[in-house]
Parts: C-alpha cells; structure tokens; sequence
C-alpha cells in the first residue's frame, strides 16, 4: 500500500538546535516513535474531515529533546476513509508497517474506538496481549457498528483474539453502568477508580510495566476553561497526574503501541493544545529511559507468612520495582508495588494475586 495517498505529510516548522523538532523526520525508521495524527470522530458522533493538528505540532516540536536517543519520526494526518471501517482498514495497515520495523506508533487524535485498530495491528504480530486502557467510561456494549461504546467488547468477546491481561484505569463510578462494571470484574481484569489514581503513580504503576498496548481516552482528563476532550468532563486526571502517566507509559518494558484518543481538535485554547503536546513528550522520555535500562537484571527475593502460606516477592535491585511470585522466570511474575509487599507483612494479601 502506497501511503502517500493517505497521509498528508506534516508542515516544516523553523526550531532551534536543542528543540525536539530539529531532529524530527518523516519516514518510518526501525526501532523509532512514529507519531501519526487521525482525524476520524465518527465513533465519538463527530466528523471525519481531515483537522489541522498545526497548533499541537507547534507546540511540540519546540519542546527540548534533552538527550534522547530514539529517533522520533512525524508521518503526518491520516486521510480518513469513506467509513468507519475504511479508516480502521487504512489505519492497521499503516501500524503493521510500523510493526515490521519494530517502531512504536503513536497515534494522536480519532475516536476511542481506534483502539479496536491499535489492538488488532498488534495481535497481527504478537498473540497474548497485555492492554491497560485509561478512560473514565467502561462500555460492553454490542453492535454491528464499530464506535467507542463497541469496541471494548470486540476485543474482549471475539475468538479470534488472544488477550493476556486487560487493565481498566481511571473510571468513574456515576458515569458507569454497573453491569458492565461487574462483568470486567466477573472475568477477573483488574479495575481501578479515578480516586485510585490521584497524586501518585505508585499504585498503578505496575498495570504499565508489562503492557504492550495502552490506550488513553482523554475524557478521563479534566477540561479547564475549554473542553480539553470529545466528551469533556468536570473531572478528571488534572495535567501533572496526567504527564506523569504518559511517562509511567514509556516506561513499559513491552510497549509495542500507544493511542490518545477523543481529543478534542476542534479547540482554538492554546493551553489544551500545549497540554497535549507535553503528553507526547513526557511519552517519549519515557520510552527513552527505558531504552536505557539494562537488560539484565538482578533480583532479591523476600517470603512473607500469611496463614502459615508462605508468599515470595522480589525486587529489582536496579529499578526497584517490585513483583510477586518465586517463579525463576521473572515474565511469570506478577508486577507489584512496594505497597503491596508491606500491605501482605501485616497479612493482607491483594485479590490480584490470590486470584492466580
């Protein structure tokens, strides 16, 4: 597929040395980010005409790019197709490619529903997903359309899919369904409220470390002065705690694919477009760092008596990070918090482990 003739290629902007727009370029290259900006809303009951993400690049490309290593491309917009079903189509064929060079996409703007696409590039390529979604609505809804109330089930439910994890951050409790609520937990994915969420990454960092696909919807972002999101909500993650996850997502040691989703384009605030910009960023620093890290590791393991059961835990020593499990093999592990550890020495033992 020539996909010159569905991608619109991004503006020149003049930037400094030490901005990261200066090393930005416009071809897929292996091991690279690729950013790619989508302007189909027809699943959030929006349009699909092509939007000018100018004032988001802008505000982008003249951040610093400190000493990141990762080569950072700009494919540019994604033209969208005369269905909904087209752009999926076009969109999984430009993320395969991407796949192939072991690039991590990152695809900005488009409805939530874009994750059905993100996924099942993906699972073209690796089997066994692990998935953490950030959205403040959970929705098993069925349908012949595809749209942002759909195609959580579509993952979940199809056969032909193979999931290994599926983390649900950041939902609000009087925005839900209580059915659909109930049936994650059924299944026995993990759900976390937005309450959960607040001040500190450490509880949900560990939903991250191994995820190979994360997915965040902006309307669990609280708008300011303008609506920041398609469906803009008074509440939300506020913009540190929401930077701080988008890095907390470059941090993972599996990630393969990102998607943010629902963001409002159609926004003249400078503030919001800026917002979204420095989420990118605080993205890429993370995958930087994480390229960093060393690839072996050393672990110190620690048993704890509950009810005469003993349980293992172990530490990273270089990270300190922690997981639970004895098991040599540290991917048969379970990602844990400190907390977790210290929670279990005085007996208490969390449901995400005792369900395994």
């Amino acid at each position: 597929m020539n996909f010159e003739d569905f991608i619109i290629p991004p503006r020149n902007f003049r930037t400094e040395n030490w901005q990261i727009g200066h090393r930005i370029t416009k071809e897929i290259k292996e091991d690279s980010i690729v950013l790619l900006f989508v302007s189909d809303y027809r699943g959030a009951n929006g349009d699909a005409e092509v939007q000018d993400f100018t004032s988001v690049r802008k505000e982008f490309y003249k951040l610093s790019q400190l000493d990141f290593e990762i080569p950072v491309v700009d494919l540019g917009d994604l033209v969208s197709g005369k269905s909904v079903e087209d752009s999926h189509y076009i969109l999984q064929e430009v993320l395969s490619a991407c796949h192939y060079k072991r690039a991590i996409p990152v695809i900005i703007g488009g409805s939530n529903d874009l994750a059905f696409s993100l996924f099942s590039a993906l699972h073209f390529h690796q089997k066994n997903i692990s998935y953490t979604q950030i959205s403040n609505i959970i929705s098993l809804k069925q349908g012949e359309n595809i749209n942002e109330n759909t195609f959580l089930s579509r993952i979940l439910g199809s056969k032909n899919f193979q999931i290994k994890n599926y983390h649900h951050l950041g939902y609000q409790k009087h925005l839900n369904e209580t059915d659909s609520v109930k049936l994650i937990k059924e299944v026995e994915f993990d759900i976390v409220r937005l309450a959960e969420m607040m001040n500190s990454t450490e509880k949900t960092e560990p939903f991250f470390r191994k995820a190979d696909l994360v997915t965040v919807n902006c309307d669990a972002i609280e708008s300011f002065s303008d609506a920041f999101s398609m469906n803009p909500q008074v509440n939300g993650l506020n913009r540190r705690e929401i930077c701080a996850y988008m890095k907390e997502i470059g941090l993972s040691e599996n990630l393969k694919s990102v998607g943010i989703f629902n963001y409002n384009i159609y926004s003249e605030n400078q503030l919001n477009h800026q917002l979204l910009a420095q989420m990118i960023w605080y993205l890429i620093e993370g995958i930087n760092i994480q390229h960093s890290h060393p690839k072996e590791r050393k672990y110190e393991m620690f048993y704890v008596l509950i009810e005469d059961r003993q349980y293992a835990f172990k530490r990273d020593t270089f990270s300190n990070l922690w997981y639970f499990g004895d098991d040599d093999n540290i991917e048969n592990c379970i990602p844990c918090s400190r907390k977790d550890f210290d929670e279990a020495k005085k007996g208490w033992l969390s449901p995400r482990f005792t369900k395994v």
